[in-house]
């Protein structure tokens, strides 16, 4: 079981960290996201390649040794947002990781307006000035379900919450340029 202290390292790096192609896609991915390093990409991942592991598993089983845990996993990456709710396993194997980077807090912030770009989100969500209904969350990591996704504003103790700060204006100012565009 282990000490429940000691943290343990929630990714696997690549097999082959040093190809060009891999570190190119990577950077990419790092700077369209926000993210602040591999480690996170590499985290997301591995989160990606278990359930397409379980997903793989699961179509060599039987129909009815695989009904339950089919159900589960289904449901899960629903409600995350990830697939859609009548989705089969053939979808979780499609899954791609810019399907789970899209449903990250950061990513989900800068698409409803709230900041500018995934710098700017990133550096909200860590101040605790976005909340997921009444809760205040700081982890920019943080995947948002579909059930969340319209309670994301400001938190209300942010002098961002008031309508008329100036920061309020530079964004939608900026949104209103984007959807004009």
């Amino acid at each position: 079981m282990g000490d429940p202290r000691r943290k343990r390292k929630k990714f696997r790096t690549p097999k082959d960290r040093f190809i060009s192609e891999t570190l190119r896609a990577e950077l990419e991915l790092i700077g369209e996201y926000g993210l602040r390093n591999k480690r996170e990409l590499w985290r997301h991942y591995t989160q990606l390649s278990k359930y397409r592991t379980i997903a793989r598993k699961l179509l060599v089983e039987t129909q009815k040794e695989r009904a339950e845990i089919e159900g589960q996993i289904l449901a899960k990456l629903s409600s995350i947002g990830v697939i859609p709710k009548n989705a089969t396993l053939d979808d979780v194997l499609d899954l791609s990781i810019k399907d789970i980077l899209e449903r990250r807090l950061q990513t989900v912030t800068v698409k409803k307006g709230l900041a500018k770009s995934p710098q700017q989100a990133r550096q909200l969500i860590v101040h605790g000035h976005i909340s997921v209904g009444e809760r205040r969350v700081r982890v920019p990591s943080y995947l948002v379900s579909r059930e969340e996704e319209p309670v994301i504003t400001y938190h209300f103790s942010s002098p961002l919450s008031k309508e008329n700060h100036p920061f309020r204006k530079e964004v939608s100012a900026i949104a209103a340029l984007d959807e004009t565009a």
